[in-house]
């Protein structure tokens, strides 16, 4: 029985108070069929079409400055957090991708390399991006501020995102179903096709949630450059 609303989101499963929940990450390598890494198949071709997309996207992102085989960090982030979006969907299986928890371990560790990164090998380059070109001399202080908040506030807004839009579609899934047990045969029969429906717009979510994370990461990336 659930004691709130988002009781449904903590980690609940356990083998000697050992929490299971968080092996769901690693479930999507379950799901994938055996014959997809043997021989060469409908599934590889369009997985790795797909990867080519991205990479190449992304490449154009990072720039002409990037370093060789650097897209394939976001490629892979991209793959994980789609995964456990999809998996997410599915019953009784722990939404990992809509905790802070995970969603903050991708995003923080990503800004601080790339702070790091920039700060040290291209700082005359950092400076200037506290201060955008045209700003007029009195307002540059203001600029200086305005620009370091929202550096520093990136990986929050990319962790809550995801976060925030995974939480979203399960919270209204959650709502609706709960009201079956009380409605009418016709009732019934029009909630579970606005289920479907909204299944099918957060598989879409799923998929586009990963993406933007994985195009911000690569556009902060270019930033330091």
């Amino acid at each position: 029985m659930m004691t709130n609303l988002f009781s449904m989101f903590d980690p609940n499963t356990n083998l000697m108070n050992i929490p299971f929940n968080w092996l769901s990450i690693f479930l999507g390598l379950l799901i994938i069929p055996m014959y997809f890494w043997l021989i060469p198949n409908r599934y590889l071709l369009i997985w790795n079409k797909i990867l080519l997309t991205l990479h190449n996207e992304f490449k154009i992102l990072l720039g002409p400055m990037s370093s060789s085989g650097s897209t394939f960090m976001f490629i892979s982030m991209f793959s994980l957090i789609m995964f456990n979006n999809f998996l997410g969907l599915f019953p009784y299986i722990f939404t990992s991708s809509s905790h802070l928890t995970l969603t903050l371990t991708l995003a923080i560790p990503l800004w601080i390399s790339f702070m790091m990164y920039g700060w040290i090998n291209n700082t005359h380059h950092m400076f200037t991006h506290l201060v955008p070109q045209g700003t007029p001399s009195i307002l540059m202080p203001f600029m200086v501020c305005i620009e370091t908040i929202s550096n520093m506030i990136r990986p929050g807004t990319l962790a809550v995102r995801l976060a925030a839009n995974m939480i979203a579609g399960h919270l209204l899934l959650t709502l609706l179903g709960n009201t079956g047990n009380h409605l009418s045969y016709y009732l019934m029969f029009m909630l579970i096709i606005i289920q479907i429906m909204l299944l099918i717009l957060e598989s879409a979510v799923a998929i586009i949630q990963s993406y933007v994370f994985a195009v911000l990461s690569t556009l902060y990336s270019s930033e330091v450059n």
